[in-house]
């Protein structure tokens, strides 16, 4: 919640890609919580492009499969944002490698 009122302060473009949904939800989630952080964050479906792209990415770092394909959808978008740009996750290593270098991976 801080990060989110840091960044509006700072009047920082959030984006969040839809997949991040899907990753972020389990049985003991708030959907209001979740619906009061969506409603302040643009959020950017996945689509035919962007997953070609991410499976570039997926080549590209070495990385494949199920187990790295969200990350591989969020660091295409994170590439696409305007620069610069950063990328918050809590996966930094596998992040890093399928960032592009001129998105900033922050660990959280």
């Amino acid at each position: 919640m801080a990060l989110l009122a840091s960044a509006h302060r700072n009047q920082a473009d959030i984006v969040a890609s839809a997949m991040t949904i899907l990753e972020v939800s389990h049985r003991g989630l708030s959907r209001p919580r979740l619906d009061w952080i969506l409603s302040r964050v643009r959020v950017e479906p996945v689509t035919r492009d962007s997953a070609r792209a991410a499976s570039a990415l997926l080549a590209a770092s070495g990385l494949h499969g199920h187990t790295h394909a969200i990350d591989a959808v969020v660091a295409e978008l994170a590439a696409r944002q305007t620069r610069p740009s950063a990328l918050l996750t809590s996966d930094p290593r596998d992040m890093r490698k399928l960032c592009e270098s001129h998105v900033r991976v922050v660990p959280v």
